[in-house]
């Protein structure tokens, strides 16, 4: 028997961005969109997306352009993961955490043409457009206002309004669909790291996998009501920014997290839903006014393992704690914790160390292993042997913008992504995370580098040696922790609180050491490298920084 070969019939690109056309159709006169005394429906999200989308084109906007976003959990935000993708752009989104000069480097290397900028970061952006390159384009720059929030500013600054291309926009406007589902649709930097910034892409196939995968895996029904706590620029929200309109869900916005604020928001809009780091877990968990919920709230949290303690204290008040694994270069939760109902009979500590694992992949993740980093065999699953965590699936990233070693370095010609995490495989196939590669430090959320923070400590006059490790923190989950040895004969020698300044002027808050140790030596290897493994001991030992909540 031949085998027929695809036709124009059945080779319709996939993208989420179909998502929402269907669910204006099937829950168009339903809540999508709530913030503050803002309510849309789902035929007002598409047809403000189709709006925005026709001016931004009528902008010059064309497709495989860049259009970046630096904005917390507004509506504009939530409208832009759909509307600029439709006007054929690439969408990035900008950690609003990071400095204007981290900002500054990243617009550069996206070549971003056009930049969406919420109200109370307008001074972050212009400073980091002042940084740019004077013979290069300048992106335009476009205003998100807010009522209630909007400092006064001068319109000369910008462009225009989101609301004002809103208006301007043809609701019947034909957007852009992918000419390949293979085309690019969003460009997420892992880091804040000025020396090489690592911009992973995304294609429109990839997220739609990943998007309908993600809520099977979480058991997500229809109409749901999902409390954005996890922010929109970490991985498009772990692509639940899409899959609330294959569900027909009702997100609720919040500019900025107030644990105060949640329980608000939960009680008020009958949530059912919610995403996080561990951190958010810990903080709304720890509120002191909280009250055991009136109906369960399923949160779903990722990267460090939230703490036992943490865990007990979040399902004693009635949410549903799900912990996963993912990473940027796979866009969401990739790997999470199924749990098997024979767990439900173990005493609660127990049951918290195996939801703490990472656990199985998801349905659309074809394969994970834990593997030698060298030879690419697999390891002993007997839950000691240490190795790295691959992945195989239809969920990977493109590559990483312009860096086609970086890109050859953790994709291999298998097929498998490298993803430089340390684990190891239980006897009963589920993953555990033991470390990571390259001495990633993961603070609420946040991926820090050490080398960047050490080379920062380096600039100081009075440093000799610098190494950077994670402390834990009950409450951030990690924080980093510096270790310093200083220069012999410096006469004013600094003080931890001095080196902390010293850092804070030159990173992003997340990244500056919440703790210094100053010592006459750092150890050392025979070969002369600084031992950080004995570090995290010492810092391990050190337990939780009692300054952590600054």
């Amino acid at each position: 028997m031949d085998l027929l070969q695809p036709n124009a019939a059945n080779s319709c690109p996939l993208t989420p961005l179909t998502l929402l056309e269907r669910c204006a159709t099937v829950y168009g006169d339903c809540p999508s969109v709530v913030y503050n005394s803002t309510t849309h429906t789902w035929s007002d999200t598409l047809r403000r997306c189709l709006r925005l989308a026709s001016s931004m084109a009528s902008l010059g906007v064309k497709r495989g352009h860049v259009v970046s976003v630096l904005a917390p959990n507004v509506p504009a935000m939530y409208e832009l993961q759909f509307a600029v993708p439709m006007a054929g752009a690439v969408i990035n989104n900008i950690n609003t955490r990071l400095d204007a000069r981290t900002v500054s480097v990243l617009l550069l290397h996206s070549e971003s043409k056009l930049v969406f900028v919420d109200c109370q970061l307008h001074s972050l952006l212009l400073e980091a457009i002042s940084l740019l390159p004077s013979n290069v384009p300048h992106p335009v720059v476009i205003l998100i206002t807010d009522e209630g929030a909007s400092p006064l500013i001068s319109c000369d600054t910008f462009h225009a309004t989101h609301e004002e291309l809103v208006e301007r926009g043809d609701p019947s406007f034909n957007w852009v669909r992918p000419s390949n589902e293979w085309d690019p649709m969003t460009l997420n930097y892992t880091s804040g790291t000025t020396s090489s910034p690592k911009g992973v892409v995304h294609s429109h196939r990839a997220l739609f996998i990943t998007t309908v995968d993600s809520l099977i895996d979480w058991f997500v029904p229809k109409q749901p009501v999902y409390l954005w706590t996890l922010p929109m620029f970490h991985s498009n929200g772990w692509t639940f920014t899409w899959g609330m309109a294959a569900v027909g869900g009702t997100n609720i916005c919040l500019r900025k997290f107030d644990a105060a604020a949640v329980y608000d928001a939960i009680s008020k809009h009958n949530v059912t839903h919610m995403c996080g780091a561990p951190v958010v877990l810990n903080m709304i968990s720890n509120f002191p006014d909280a009250k055991p919920l009136k109906s369960p709230v399923y949160f779903r949290t990722g990267g460090a393992p939230p703490p036992a303690p943490v865990l007990l204290r979040s399902e004693s008040l009635g949410f549903k704690v799900s912990h996963g694994y993912g990473m940027t270069e796979v866009a969401s939760v990739v790997v999470s914790c199924a749990w098997k109902p024979k767990w439900n009979n173990l005493p609660a500590v127990e049951r918290a160390r195996l939801k703490a694992r990472q656990g199985v992949r998801t349905l659309a993740m074809t394969e994970v292993d834990v593997v030698d980093p060298i030879t690419g065999v697999s390891v002993k699953r007997d839950g000691l042997t240490l190795g790295e965590i691959v992945f195989r699936g239809g969920g990977l990233m493109m590559g990483y913008l312009k860096d086609p070693q970086g890109t050859a370095k953790c994709m291999r010609e298998n097929g498998w992504l490298y993803t430089g995490d340390v684990g190891v495989m239980h006897p009963d196939g589920y993953l555990e995370i033991k470390d990571r590669s390259k001495d990633i430090i993961i603070t609420g959320g946040e991926n820090v580098s050490s080398v960047e923070v050490e080379s920062v400590l380096y600039s100081n006059p009075a440093v000799n040696e610098a190494a950077v490790v994670a402390r834990p923190d009950e409450f951030w989950g990690e924080t980093p922790c510096a270790f310093v040895s200083l220069q012999a004969g410096v006469e004013a020698r600094p003080t931890e609180k001095d080196m902390i300044e010293f850092c804070r002027a030159r990173l992003a808050h997340y990244m500056v050491p919440k703790t210094v140790v100053f010592m006459e030596e750092l150890p050392k290897t025979a070969t002369g490298k600084i031992q950080k493994f004995s570090l995290r001991d010492v810092a391990k030992a050190m337990g939780s920084s009692p300054v952590s909540r600054l």
